[in-house]
């Protein structure tokens, strides 16, 4: 396999607020949509340390990984025909692992390579313009739980 195609195995992070606002990122390309934090893991490189680090370069934020929840989750899809090219020829699927950051609303600081714009928005706006039906279960998921969890402040 060659070292230029991409590892099947992505992050996925939602972020969102204890007053539930969700960070939406806008996605330039391929073609233009609303998603949460993500990104495939580097060769040998463990989740965790994916979603630091794709949070890092996707929002501006520094984090420690003991911030983000790991939801032990993992979703299996197909990978979309506008990104097979970037996987080798005989991969056709992706493994997506799940986290959760909950925060205060902050600047964000998208990158400009893959996003143009970063919003706080409304759960349900959230969930009406994500494009992803992994990130839309994540986010019904993290919203859950988050009720479920008593608020300390």
């Amino acid at each position: 396999m060659s070292t230029d195609f991409k590892r099947p195995h992505s992050v996925l992070v939602v972020i969102y607020t204890p007053a539930r606002q969700v960070l939406l990122l806008h996605r330039r390309a391929p073609f233009d949509f609303w998603q949460s934090v993500t990104g495939s893991l580097a060769p040998g490189e463990p989740p965790i340390d994916a979603a630091v680090r794709e949070v890092r370069e996707e929002t501006g934020l520094s984090i420690n990984a003991a911030r983000l929840t790991d939801h032990r989750l993992a979703n299996r899809f197909p990978i979309p025909p506008a990104w097979r090219h970037r996987y080798a020829p005989d991969v056709g699927h992706n493994t997506e692992s799940v986290f959760s950051l909950c925060l205060p609303p902050f600047a964000v600081r998208p990158d400009p390579r893959e996003h143009d714009a970063a919003e706080w928005v409304c759960a349900d706006e959230a969930l009406a313009r994500i494009w992803s039906w992994t990130n839309r279960d994540a986010l019904r998921l993290c919203l859950s739980e988050s009720l479920a969890r008593p608020h300390t402040g």
